[in-house]
């Protein structure tokens, strides 16, 4: 059921968060995107995830985000805000501040940098979805947050808690994956947290991705997902191929470095980075660029 009929649909931008020249929140830019990215073609949008500089946006700046987000999309499309912390006390009072603000879902991350034990992680999101009247996306992230959380703690999540309803999983472990699609309940989403790993996901049974270079090219992205859903997979893979390199060039540095450089490459400028991230370097944008022109993205 949830291949065929995804509770958020399958193409879901993790938007950027623009700034502007003096990397301060930059709302009608925000909003701006969100409507591009809507028109072109997203099911849903993350706002203020990890390719929104979530770390350097504090809670009073993403409480304006997330108001400049739901006013520009007006219902269109679901808004899903990140909400997560390593400190579960605060993830609860800012999700509880968030759900007033008219957003759809919330996504909350593993813990990082306290390296909690898979019970620890249990207890975090079981606390969290006590207290939330939306519905929530795990982030299983290991390569920023330290921990794994297993399939074993995903399913019993999915199992026991009625509103923690999809998974966004960037462990790079298939056969990890390919569990926690076997043994979540039907109507459980399963989301690549990979733009390059969207293809093996969808073929085990995931819904889709929560993509990073859905904010370049969100037409592209959702071409693929569209055909993995309606099993052309033949045609998906080769779609896939093609906009392959670009999917890894957008990460040859820390995201999203390269994701803000190739939306001012393709004329849309969102600003710059907050420290202590920096600007793509010369060889990196002209890298990028022949990546774009090779992809036809440019």
């Amino acid at each position: 059921m949830s291949f065929e009929n995804p509770r958020f649909g399958r193409m879901i931008p993790a938007m950027v968060t623009p700034f502007d020249d003096d990397l301060e929140l930059d709302l009608d830019r925000a909003q701006e995107l969100a409507n591009r990215l809507v028109e072109g073609g997203s099911d849903a949008l993350i706002v203020n995830g990890t390719t929104g500089e979530s770390p350097t946006v504090f809670y009073p700046n993403k409480i304006d985000l997330f108001k400049a987000v739901v006013s520009a999309v007006d219902s269109r499309v679901p808004v899903i805000a990140n909400v997560g912390d390593n400190c579960t006390a605060d993830t609860v009072n800012f999700l509880q501040d968030v759900q007033k603000l008219g957003v759809d879902a919330f996504m909350c991350v593993v813990p990082y940098y306290n390296k909690p034990p898979q019970e620890g992680i249990y207890a975090h999101f079981k606390t969290i979805s006590q207290v939330s009247e939306k519905p929530i996306i795990l982030y299983n992230i290991p390569g920023r947050c330290v921990i794994n959380m297993s399939a074993d703690t995903t399913c019993r999540l999915a199992h026991d808690c009625e509103n923690i309803v999809a998974v966004k999983e960037a462990s790079g472990d298939l056969e990890q994956i390919e569990c926690i699609i076997n043994e979540t309940p039907d109507d459980f989403d399963v989301y690549s947290g990979d733009d390059s790993a969207t293809y093996d996901i969808m073929r085990l049974g995931g819904s889709g991705v929560i993509s990073t270079i859905g904010n370049v090219t969100p037409e592209r992205m959702k071409e693929i997902v569209e055909l993995c859903a309606e099993r052309r997979w033949d045609e998906a893979l080769a779609a896939n191929a093609a906009l392959l390199p670009l999917m890894d060039g957008l990460f040859e540095t820390s995201n999203p470095i390269l994701v803000k450089e190739a939306l001012s490459l393709i004329g849309f400028p969102v600003g710059g980075v907050r420290l202590p991230l920096v600007a793509a370097t010369e060889q990196q944008s002209k890298k990028l660029e022949l990546i774009m022109k090779e992809c036809g993205v440019l």
